[in-house]
């Protein structure tokens, strides 16, 4: 099984390159959201570790998002809780897929989580801030302030840039990317 891993910053197009090369895709994001909205032992946990805040079940993003916002230390705390679930959710969508020729993982902590494998194909979605941040606004639930909280957890861009084996420019056009996904599909089954 080939693993290809998409890393790079918040908002610069991963999920959606994701998609494009039609086979299985791990994304922790969803899984997370799934943990917050089904995962009753997450939610025991999370009162427990932040006893000073009140949480309904299933958890809104909200009362997270307010509770991140209000002291430097709740995000590790409830990273914390959550990573090693995703891990979980993570060797059984491995297990599931071992026979699959490639799988996608769009995991925006892949390489801080040291998930990475030596034969991991990483690739670096790069794109303009201003085309980033363009693209953030447009977001629901777009919170300037959420967003630094989680660049300061992620390793910096040229950190990553530097462990990738190709580097996606996103310019956000469909067809650039399709292109793209159809070369590295060609030279990675070479």
């Amino acid at each position: 099984m080939i693993r290809i891993a998409l890393v790079g910053g918040i908002g610069s197009g991963k999920s959606y390159l994701a998609k494009l090369f039609g086979y299985p895709v791990f994304k922790a994001d969803l899984e997370v959201s799934k943990i917050y909205k089904k995962d009753k032992n997450f939610f025991i946990n999370l009162k427990k570790k932040l006893k000073n805040y009140s949480f309904s079940y299933p958890i809104k993003k909200g009362q997270l998002v307010k509770c991140i916002l209000d002291k430097e230390n709740n995000l590790k705390f409830i990273t914390d809780i959550v990573h090693p679930l995703i891990r979980k959710k993570l060797d059984f969508f491995l297990k599931k897929n071992k026979k699959r020729k490639i799988i996608i993982l769009d995991i925006p902590l892949y390489l801080e989580n040291k998930l990475n494998k030596k034969k991991d194909v990483i690739i670096f979605v790069d794109a303009k801030k201003k085309d980033v941040i363009n693209k953030l606004k447009k977001r629901k639930n777009f919170n300037k302030e959420l967003i630094n909280k989680f660049k300061k957890i992620q390793l910096p861009l040229k950190k990553k840039k530097r462990r990738a084996k190709f580097i996606f420019k996103n310019n956000f056009k469909d067809d650039n990317a399709k292109k793209y996904v159809k070369l590295i599909i060609k030279h990675i089954l070479k």
